[in-house]
């Protein structure tokens, strides 16, 4: 395993006019060695380019990358000692399972009884200790990707080991099992492991620490609990959750009072925040829907409610704003049209100025 620091910029263009001339703005970021971390973002955001460079398959226009110390910036794949596993399975169909595991280990001449060891351990690991001596054409797409994941894996002398959204294929239903092997196998070997992903879900059960990109940027990195509470970023606020933040658009006034639109929030005069427009964000589960007025409310209309499993999800409109709540699954819901008042001031309210985290 490796420390991997990265202090670099890339873009595809020969030359740079701008910052959208990027495909990734310059960065520094360190992974430390053992570390899970996820790459979150949507497509076009930069982390699958930041992927192939870590791996050595894309080499950075300006900057460097270091491996425990040593610049590795034009170094191959193999002089990386990365392995890497892709969003559609890499095996060889004429092969075993068993075969394809080991396959790794025999190209580097490792001996033959620490071979069996260390297939038989991913191998169970993965669940495919029944099938290691099928063919692996045989074997249907999950399980192939099972195969790739092991190949990844069974390296224990690897720097890293990357995944780019290697459960694309994967049936819903097997989704949760994996990842929750994969988090499994990391406490267990040790490994430093970078998964790209543009699934929170996926992000935030695999990763102790989520890199969430924009725009070829890392807006905010920290671990799935401080991205939820409190999102340094309004992005990261709207990209994280089910649904995301509610952003509603604030202005602070100089006699310290706080409007939306012509409504003053009573109680906000108490808040340390700058004179301005400003953005206030606060999650649907900390939104609280009350029958009558109280202090840091608006009053709202409630435009639908649904029945999402593990709560109930209000639509409530404030003049030109679509607010989101959940409420209890067995708490009584108001009607479509119905007038409530939202309690926008919570000890998780969180203010933004120009898009960043000011209070």
């Amino acid at each position: 395993m490796a420390r991997i620091d990265l202090d670099l910029a890339h873009s595809y263009q020969r030359v740079v006019r701008s910052d959208a001339d990027y495909a990734l703005l310059p960065l520094k970021i360190t992974f430390d060695d053992g570390g899970a971390y996820a790459l979150l973002g949507p497509s076009g955001c930069g982390k699958t380019t930041m992927l192939n460079i870590i791996s050595g398959l894309v080499t950075a226009s300006h900057g460097a990358v270091r491996f425990d110390g040593a610049d590795c910036t034009r170094a191959t794949p193999q002089q990386r000692n990365i392995a890497q596993v892709f969003q559609f399975p890499v095996i060889y169909d004429t092969m075993t399972v068993g075969e394809n595991l080991a396959f790794p280990l025999r190209n580097r001449k490792v001996p033959a009884a620490q071979v069996r060891e260390r297939v038989g351990r991913i191998a169970e690991m993965l669940d495919l200790s029944s099938v290691l001596d099928q063919r692996a054409a045989n074997l249907a797409a999950d399980a192939k990707q099972k195969i790739s994941l092991g190949r990844g894996l069974v390296r224990p002398d690897v720097s890293a080991v990357l995944f780019d959204e290697p459960l694309t294929v994967i049936d819903p239903h097997l989704k949760w099992e994996l990842r929750r092997k994969l988090k499994q196998i990391h406490h267990e070997l040790g490994l430093t492991l970078i998964y790209v992903t543009h699934d929170q879900v996926e992000a935030m059960t695999f990763a102790d620490q989520v890199l969430v990109m924009a725009r070829g940027r890392v807006v905010q990195q920290g671990t799935p609990a401080e991205l939820f509470e409190r999102p340094r970023h309004t992005f990261v606020g709207h990209f994280i959750g089910s649904p995301g933040m509610n952003l509603l658009p604030v202005e602070r006034r100089a006699d310290r009072s706080l409007w939306l639109a012509d409504q003053a929030l009573a109680g906000a005069d108490a808040l340390s925040l700058p004179d301005g427009p400003l953005t206030l964000g606060i999650r649907p589960e900390y939104l609280r829907v009350l029958p009558d007025a109280a202090a840091g409310t608006v009053p709202a209309t409630v435009q639908r409610v649904r029945h999402v499993g593990t709560s109930q999800l209000i639509s409530a409109r404030v003049g030109g704003q679509e607010l989101k709540a959940h409420i209890a699954p067995d708490a009584a819901a108001p009607e479509s049209g119905a007038q409530v008042h939202l309690a926008l001031l919570d000890p998780h309210t969180c203010f933004y100025q120009n898009e960043e985290l000011i209070a």
